[in-house]
């Protein structure tokens, strides 16, 4: 079957279709992360990080804009220049703060100090969406629900839980991108 109709039947939450793609795009995804990561340990985490995400997010694919593949090689190539930029990042800190005397302990509270604002800054933007959209958010995101899981968990259809996941999805984006 052609990555195409298969990503759309994962969409749907075909675990099937999931165990069929992450046959057909594994070895690919891995190579493109590979060449932009060089790190294999790094690679393989970052490989399944997309693999995740392609699970959770293929109702996001739409086959108007291209193929299957190429989406999902456009997944991996964004999380691979993540990877890449967060460890040239936290090198760069490292560096400064040798520089300035101080040890990786600044480095380590630092780091906690801004997980705890980026979970201050998810946990406001949560509060701001509708209890319906919340809670379709919630279950997919932090209790990892599929979105079929999610319906029946609600006893709702389907479409109707796709679309509070979009618009919360949505709505969350846009909050987040003004609060970083």
């Amino acid at each position: 079957m052609e990555a195409d109709q298969l990503l759309i039947r994962v969409a749907g939450g075909d675990q099937k279709a999931f165990e069929d793609l992450y046959g057909l795009v594994s070895g690919p995804v891995y190579g493109l992360v590979r060449r932009v990561v060089r790190d294999p340990a790094q690679s393989e985490e970052v490989a399944q990080e997309v693999l995740l995400e392609l699970w959770r997010s293929a109702a996001r694919f739409d086959p108007g804009r291209g193929s299957a593949l190429s989406w999902v090689l456009t997944l991996a190539h964004r999380r691979a220049v993540d990877r890449v930029r967060s460890a040239r990042a936290a090198g760069e800190r490292e560096e400064r703060e040798a520089r300035r005397g101080h040890g990786p302990a600044f480095d380590q509270v630092a780091e906690e100090v801004e997980a705890g604002l980026e979970r201050e800054w998810v946990r406001r933007c949560l509060d701001r969406l509708t209890a319906l959209q919340r809670q379709s958010v919630t279950l997919a995101y932090y209790d990892g629900y599929t979105y079929r899981e999610v319906a029946e968990r609600l006893r709702l259809p389907l479409g109707t839980v796709k679309t509070r996941m979009r618009d919360g999805l949505t709505r969350l984006r846009d909050c987040l991108g003004g609060a970083a």
